[in-house]
């Protein structure tokens, strides 16, 4: 299906980033895979190929580029030629535009370059062991001490957690709920910071996910990200995006599955006949074919929204909802046509499934994604019910 989203300069991104990704990442994937996290000079690499916060300013060292269909780009050919633990899109449009947006001029000259160059890597740290999509459940708390705050808790499932040098970290700074939150930056070696275990994963092997530690760390005022007390909302305002994230790559993860068994099917023989002619396996294929090109089509509207300012949070929610279990329903069924090949770790898919099934919990929960879009259509039950729609519902009784 030809994708009107794109102009030739983006396809002709799309031809550099496919090379990068051939040459400098595909190579590297089982070893990743084995030894549980990406090398470092994966970043340095994609710095210098300048794929890193491509939306920052050129006096930082950025191409100034705010387009998300770049980023779109850079996830597609991630899924095709690269590597799924390569988190070189939270780097770049999850924790980037938190300094990006919230940072000080200072601020933003002392860490960004580094952040384009690949220097540094990012991390942001909010879920912890006993709060996660419940951020008025969080613990971590940041005490004020006049020229610095005094930062004490944990953090756990922190992705890029090993390799990360600076972590947005979200702590409470007023005693309950989820408004009295703050974000700071913390550095690789504050004196109390400590790095645990690299967690064992169903899937994402290669990705670095982490436990963090806070013991009495002293943060510098300088190092607040936005207005204290602030932390809640600006947490939401970057989730649209966030989610958005998620689906572009979701649905570029159920494409190339579907390739992956399209070659498959159409080789490998059972009765004297390839799997391919089977009429399961057409349908199957057809079902597939039909729902990512249905999902694509949505998510490339999004990002048309997105770029435009006009993204909605529910739009977001649901391209999030349907990509991620879409994902996972074209997983099982290519692990299905692939047979007992499929639960052999050899073969792609075998590892695919296993990544994708993260997709329904991290980034927000599909049960979450559903709630935001009941509210979104009138079904908020903390809020009455309209008189209008307790009248028509009398009427029809």
């Amino acid at each position: 299906m030809k994708r009107k989203i794109f102009s030739e300069e983006h396809e002709m991104f799309r031809d550099s980033v496919r090379s990068f990704m051939k040459k400098e990442i595909q190579p590297h994937s089982d070893r990743w895979h084995e030894q549980g996290i990406v090398d470092r000079d994966a970043f340095l690499k994609a710095g210098a190929q300048g794929l890193l916060l491509m939306w920052a300013d050129e006096k930082y060292g950025g191409a100034g580029v705010p387009d998300f269909r770049y980023e779109q780009v850079l996830i597609e050919e991630n899924a095709r030629f690269g590597d799924a633990g390569f988190f070189m899109t939270l780097h770049n449009r999850l924790v980037g535009p938190y300094i990006g947006e919230l940072g000080t001029e200072e601020q933003k000259a002392r860490w960004l370059p580094k952040c384009i160059s690949g220097e540094h890597i990012l991390a942001v740290a909010i879920t912890e062991p006993g709060a996660g999509s419940d951020v008025a459940g969080l613990r971590t708390h940041a005490e004020d001490k006049g020229d610095y705050y005094l930062l004490n808790g944990s953090k756990t499932y922190i992705s890029n957690g090993i390799n990360a040098d600076l972590v947005v970290v979200v702590a409470r700074t007023e005693a309950s709920g989820s408004h009295g939150l703050s974000l700071f930056v913390v550095e690789r070696g504050m004196e109390g910071f400590e790095r645990g275990r690299n967690l064992k994963k169903m899937g994402l092997k290669s990705q670095d996910t982490a436990e963090l530690f806070f013991n009495n760390v002293k943060v510098p005022k300088q190092n607040l990200l936005g207005e204290a007390n602030r932390g809640f909302y600006h947490l939401m305002h970057f989730l649209a995006e966030e989610r958005l994230l998620g689906a572009v790559g979701y649905v570029a993860a159920s494409d190339v599955a579907f390739d992956i068994t399209m070659d498959y099917v159409r080789e490998r023989k059972a009765f004297g006949q390839t799997i391919a002619d089977f009429q399961n396996t057409r349908f199957r294929m057809a079902d597939m074919r039909t729902e990512i090109d249905i999902a694509q089509t949505f998510v490339d509207r999004c990002v048309e929204e997105h770029n435009e300012g006009k993204l909605s949070a529910d739009d977001a929610a649901k391209a999030k909802l349907y990509t991620s279990e879409l994902e996972g329903r074209v997983m099982d069924i290519c692990v299905q046509l692939h047979g007992g090949a499929g639960y052999m770790d050899d073969y792609p898919i075998s590892r695919m499934y296993l990544n994708a099934r993260v997709s329904r919990i991290y980034a927000g929960s599909s049960e979450i994604m559903r709630e935001i879009i009941a509210r979104s259509i009138g079904l908020d039950p903390r809020k009455k019910r309209p008189r209008a729609v307790e009248n028509n519902r009398a009427s029809a009784a």
